[in-house]
């Protein structure tokens, strides 16, 4: 063989050589890693230190070399960060950092690799009204590390609307997490709610996700909310867990969760101390498993309000397994306003331990919250039986502690549509300080016990 052909097949058989070499190499996982880092910023990957050289390069389809592709992969499964700071927010807690967080999330949200938009730990961003919309191009984190706090200048907020502080719309497989703070510098808030002053307009919920499906929110404090402090509306596969979140007692309108038009929700491992109800649950929730919670201050686990202004309410599948009440107006609560309609069934109240609980357990069928006394409707103005929203298959189990009540037990239902298939199974609820004896007290409602149940069901009548 001629001495250039026999160069010409060495040269071919070393070049294979390098290519395997390369491709072990490669899928080692190290190159991949090293040379997204080199594309990244600007470099042409190389298999050796020296960069270049015959071979150095192994190229794919369409001129392609296997490192570059292999840069672009690696690329797409590394998080992107977007951090408040990188987008002209200050946060000092003084100037309005609005913009900033918006540019940051608009940027994320516009990724093709999945993103982070990281609020930095150690630092105060003064917020107004946001909304952070999807959907998203990858998926994409909310890191809470800092503080979200808002602004305590009413003239920042839209008039028209003043119902939402921080909005999260239409985002799939949102993960929010940190351990971080969100503030909604509620004090001067307080005093203009409509529970205060009846003619003026209900004001913000701090936090609210609206249509964002398997949505993950964990390790989050939350305080002095305006008004509520969580909403999760109209939202599937939700997990709610380790959140902190705090308020003053006399909060007005301050509740911790609202679930509303929601479905499979999960809550964990969650402390609520609030002004009003740690989790209400409201019109159109399905399946909602809340578990491990401690409340109180505030008014409970509230199934309703329901049925207000005539309105149809739908729900059931709901929960409620393992939580300590202290010092709250109610323990287990469904209430529904008269005259609406549809039905609250298939719920479970079960393993709960009450600390000077006002309402241990109670149905009100006749709540009423209105500046004008609510008339008993037994009947519409054409001499038709008045509606109201059905509640049946409901348990009570497994609850124990002490009231501030005569009355630890009340049942107060619809004549023309009575609670069914009320369940009372292991209770024991006492006076604080056995300071006498306990007593219930029943109102069309269709009940069973099972087990010993202090005190004894529908010892009165309304």
């Amino acid at each position: 063989m001629a001495s250039g052909a026999r160069k010409l097949v060495r040269s071919s058989f070393m070049a294979s050589v390098r290519a395997l070499l390369a491709l072990t190499f490669l899928l080692s996982g190290g190159a991949a890693t090293a040379a997204a880092a080199m594309v990244r910023n600007g470099g042409s990957p190389s298999i050796y230190g020296g960069g270049g050289g015959e071979g150095a390069a192994v190229i794919g389809r369409g001129g392609r070399s296997l490192l570059q592709a292999a840069a672009a992969a690696a690329a797409t499964t590394q998080s992107a960060v977007f951090s408040l700071d990188s987008y002209g927010a200050h946060g000092d807690g003084e100037r309005d950092d609005t913009a900033a967080l918006a540019r940051a999330w608009s940027a994320a949200c516009a990724s093709a690799a999945p993103a982070v938009v990281l609020v930095p730990e150690s630092r105060s961003y003064l917020l107004r009204q946001v909304t952070l919309s999807g959907p998203c191009e990858s998926t994409i984190k909310l890191m809470v590390k800092g503080t979200l706090v808002a602004s305590p200048d009413m003239s920042n907020w839209n008039e028209s609307n003043r119902r939402y502080w921080i909005v999260v719309r239409g985002v799939d497989g949102l993960a929010v997490g940190g351990g971080g703070t969100i503030d909604g510098n509620g004090e001067g808030w307080w005093e203009n709610s409509c529970k205060i002053n009846r003619a003026l307009v209900s004001v913000l919920t701090a936090l609210s996700f609206h249509t964002c499906d398997n949505l993950s929110v964990n390790g989050l404090k939350m305080v002095n909310s305006q008004q509520i402090h969580m909403s999760v509306e109209d939202c599937t596969g939700v997990e709610l867990a380790h959140l902190s979140i705090s308020a003053p007692g006399t909060s007005p309108n301050t509740d911790g969760i609202h679930i509303t038009h929601s479905k499979n929700v999960q809550v964990s491992d969650c402390t609520i101390k609030t002004g009003d109800d740690c989790v209400s649950i409201e019109d159109g929730t399905h399946g909602l498993h809340v578990t491990r919670l401690v409340c109180g201050p505030g008014h409970g686990i509230s199934i309703g309000s329901l049925g207000d202004d005539n309105s149809r309410a739908e729900v059931s599948d709901i929960f409620i397994d393992t939580v300590h009440l202290y010092g709250t107006t109610n323990g287990a609560r469904i209430k529904t306003w008269q005259g609406g309609s549809g039905y609250a069934k298939d719920i479970v109240f079960q393993n709960m331990v009450m600390n000077s609980v006002k309402n241990p357990i109670i149905i009100d069928q006749n709540y009423c919250d209105s500046a004008k006394k609510c008339e008993t409707q037994e009947c519409h103005e054409h001499g038709s039986q008045g509606s109201a929203v059905e509640i049946s298959n409901v348990v009570f189990k497994n609850i124990a502690g002490t009231t501030i009540s005569k009355s630890a037990i009340t049942l107060n239902c619809s004549k023309n549509y009575p609670c069914y298939d009320i369940s009372l199974q292991d209770i024991n609820l006492e006076m604080v300080d056995d300071n006498g004896a306990t007593g219930s007290t029943c109102q069309n409602a269709k009940w069973r016990k099972s087990g010993t149940v202090v005190p004894q069901p529908c010892t009165s009548t309304n």
